[in-house]
């Protein structure tokens, strides 16, 4: 990708407005309860479980204690346990919010690497690039082409586009098969992410690079080829079923967040100047969905409340819960948009569509 500008937010815009008054209310609930910002009891129990389920998951692949029907069901619960420890503690933790102990959430943080992602990599395509970049075409990672799928307004319109919305299910199922084998390594050694310049890595971080990901490989292939009583390929269907699992719950929940009606994918002019600041950008480009569901809040770790994690990705997300109303009623007293879906199916109809927006238009 060819570096053209540097996307620069309007600082002075509503510089007195929606933003510091939003955050001074946020900082008077916290102050109010008497809460820290961060994890809290529940959380830390909530972690506590999801962490158990995937290590028992794991280590009911390798005791060679059931059929082959069951260890593809271990598998398959591996994988969507990966996807919630995911979702629920290595992002909190990259984000510095799980805890107010940085060498912890660099500790938690390394859960991100026993998923086979790079934690250092994360960091940089998602806290840096996708918070400050969000849905700007060219700028913003997370909704550059994927194989056969438009996902913004600026990409190239093709015949096949004109079905994604039918076949991108498919696609989504490779999401962290991608991560795994390709993705990091890439990314690690880019440059150019648009707007933003990747510094020149330290040592260590080529060092846990690779380290990391051997780790992974040994633990997730070469270990159960070694231990599990089952042929080879049966191993390697139940390792590619894992990711399907992971890969489909991560794709679903990411898109739901940014690809749906409502959501804007703003392009910069010729200067790179968006016409708003960075926390309005985010009310326009950012959706919730199923925010009053305790099953959505619990898988998601926080990503159905987008808008607060982007808005407060310092916070733990066991929070956004009760910041959501504060922040819904700041915008509509600013008249910015708070754009939601109600339910899980409405939100994924509601991608759906705009994915077909996307292929016909």
């Amino acid at each position: 990708m060819e570096q053209s500008i540097k996307v620069q937010f309007d600082k002075q815009k509503n510089s007195t407005g929606f933003y510091p008054v939003l955050c001074k209310r946020i900082e008077e609930y916290f102050a109010k309860n008497n809460l820290s910002k961060h994890a809290n009891a529940s959380m830390v129990l909530k972690s506590i479980f999801i962490g158990t389920v995937f290590v028992l998951s794991y280590i009911g692949i390798l005791s060679n204690e059931f059929s082959i029907g069951i260890v593809f069901l271990l598998f398959a619960i591996n994988g969507f346990f990966a996807a919630l420890v995911g979702f629920n503690i290595s992002h909190d933790a990259v984000h510095g919010a799980y805890t107010s102990n940085s060498t912890l959430n660099k500790i938690l943080g390394v859960t991100f690497n026993l998923l086979g992602t790079s934690d250092y990599v994360w960091k940089i395509k998602h806290n840096i690039v996708h918070h400050t970049y969000t849905n700007i075409p060219e700028h913003d990672s997370d909704i550059e082409d994927l194989p056969f799928i438009r996902i913004s307004p600026d990409q190239e319109r093709k015949w096949n586009h004109r079905f994604q919305h039918l076949y991108m299910f498919f696609f989504y199922l490779f999401t962290t098969l991608a991560w795994v084998f390709k993705n990091d390594y890439v990314n690690f050694f880019r440059r150019d992410w648009g707007s933003y310049i990747s510094p020149k890595h330290p040592p260590i971080e080529y060092f846990r690079l690779f380290f990391y990901k051997a780790i992974y490989y040994f633990l997730f292939l070469a270990l159960p080829f070694m231990v599990v009583d089952m042929p080879w390929y049966y191993i390697l269907a139940g390792f590619v079923v894992l990711h399907f699992v992971e890969g489909m719950t991560l794709a679903i929940v990411f898109q739901l967040a940014h690809v749906v009606e409502g959501a804007d994918f703003p392009q910069p002019d010729l200067e790179g100047n968006i016409k708003s600041n960075w926390a309005i950008h985010q009310m326009y480009t950012t959706a919730n969905f199923a925010r009053k569901s305790w099953l959505a809040n619990f898988i998601c770790g926080g990503l159905n409340f987008q808008i607060e994690h982007h808005l407060f990705p310092a916070i733990c997300h066991i929070h956004y819960k009760k910041l959501a109303p504060i922040v819904q009623r700041t915008a509509h007293e600013f008249d910015i948009p708070y754009n939601e879906s109600e339910t899980f199916l409405g939100a994924l109809r509601s991608h759906m569509r705009m994915m077909r927006q996307l292929g016909i238009a």
